[in-house]
Order: C-alpha cells, then sequence, then structure tokens
C-alpha cells in the first residue's frame, strides 16, 4: 500500500471518528434530557423501550469508535492493511468497504465458518 492510500484511509477513519462522537454527543443529550413522568404506564413502557434502543445503538458507537481508534494507531505503527492472522496483506477494496478490518478476506471468511460450525454443536 502506498503513501497515497494510507493518507486516504487516515483521513477517511479521522472523519468516521468524528462523526461517530458527534452521534454519540447527540445521543447522550437525548438521554439526559428524557427524565419525563408518564401517568399512563403503556407511554412509560414506550419511552423505556425507547431509551434501551437508544443505549443499544450508543453500544455500538462506542465499539465503532475503539475499532477507529485501533485501526488509526495501525496506521501509525505501520501494520494498517496488514492481516492479523495470516500476515498477508488486505486488500484495498476490502479496506475501502470495511476500514477497520483486522483480517483478509480469507481469514475473516474462515473465522466466520468456524463460528457457524460451533453454533451448530
Amino acid at each position: 500500500m502506498d503513501s497515497r492510500d494510507i493518507e486516504y484511509f487516515r483521513n477517511l477513519l479521522t472523519s468516521m471518528l468524528e462523526e461517530a462522537q458527534q452521534k454519540g454527543d447527540v445521543t447522550i443529550e437525548e438521554l439526559e434530557g428524557s427524565n419525563e413522568v408518564f401517568a399512563d404506564p403503556a407511554d412509560r413502557a414506550t419511552a423505556e423501550s425507547d431509551r434501551a434502543f437508544t443505549l443499544r445503538i450508543r453500544d455500538r458507537e462506542r465499539r465503532l469508535i475503539r475499532k477507529i481508534q485501533a485501526a488509526l494507531q495501525r496506521i501509525e505503527d505501520g501494520s494498517f492493511g496488514t492481516c492479523e492472522e495470516c500476515g498477508e496483506d488486505i486488500s484495498v477494496p476490502r479496506l475501502k468497504a470495511r476500514p477497520v478490518t483486522r483480517l483478509c478476506i480469507d481469514c475473516k471468511s474462515k473465522q466466520e465458518e468456524d463460528e457457524h460450525l460451533r453454533s451448530e454443536e
């Protein structure tokens, strides 16, 4: 991977990180502003369901932020674009589709196949 590709992914990941952090801030503001009292139990149940959904989204965003930060760290240490399983280069199209990936398509496919086999047991 050449320096132009590395710079492209650094910029892409940085913008993804900023966007994810902004979404997280909005989610926190929404949660803080939802301290209403409901007379109707159905309204309260709906509000609690919405809050649980929002918390799940926030958790996904938090995990994505950690993955993006790890990918940016791999760019800094020179290991970005190298499969952590087999050591081969991860293809640029795969990185463009999923810039936080740590595995090449072959190793990821094998990992998913192994998980599928374990779930059948």
